[in-house]
């Protein structure tokens, strides 16, 4: 079964970071929170959670996919660890899953693996991404290489690494479970 590995750094957007756990957890799917520095991680919106590993401790063999939540200054946190990006670059390289949502997608790009991939963040980084091909779509994948725009996307994003890791099906109900699809049905009324 497919592992996934979700990068922590002071100042990580907490909706986009423990919204994909819990969904994928949901689902069946081991995800283990990794911190760059200390067990214990403090969200942009003064959240502390405990990470599962340590960048040191892991073993890159034993994950497939990567996840690298935004917010700020967690993703320059992210960006500016060389660790991070040498895991981003070797994941994307050996054609795993690397997803990337709001401002870490700024991490992708200084791994230099943008170039000429669709992708989308969040608005007003698409400055730092460099030759890409910019879309404004809520959940973009261009291979092996998946970005979201920022908070409000956070289900639609976890949903789509579900869709990766376990199919269509796994992911459309985890929507239907979680009331999406009712919430969608009825948004116009609110």
């Amino acid at each position: 079964m497919k592992k996934v590995l979700l990068f922590l750094a002071e100042g990580f957007e907490e909706i986009e970071a423990l919204t994909v756990v819990d969904v994928l957890r949901r689902a069946s799917i081991t995800c283990d929170t990794c911190s760059i520095k200390d067990t214990e991680v403090t969200g942009a919106h003064g959240i502390t959670v405990k990470a599962d590993k340590l960048i040191e401790d892991i073993n890159k063999a034993d994950y497939d996919v990567v996840v690298l939540p935004g917010g700020m200054p967690g993703s320059t946190n992210l960006r500016d660890n060389e660790k991070v990006i040498n895991i981003v670059k070797e994941f994307y390289s050996s054609g795993k899953l690397v997803s990337a949502i709001c401002a870490a997608p700024i991490v992708l790009a200084k791994a230099g693996i943008l170039e000429d991939k669709k992708v989308t963040s969040y608005p007003g980084f698409q400055p730092e991404l460099g030759a890409c091909s910019y879309s404004e779509e809520l959940v973009v994948q261009d291979g092996n290489l998946l970005t979201s725009r920022g908070p409000a996307t956070a289900l639609y994003f976890a949903y789509k690494l579900v869709e990766n890791i376990k199919g269509q099906e796994e992911a459309a109900n985890l929507r239907e479970g979680m009331l999406v699809n009712l919430l969608e049905n009825n948004i116009k009324s609110m």
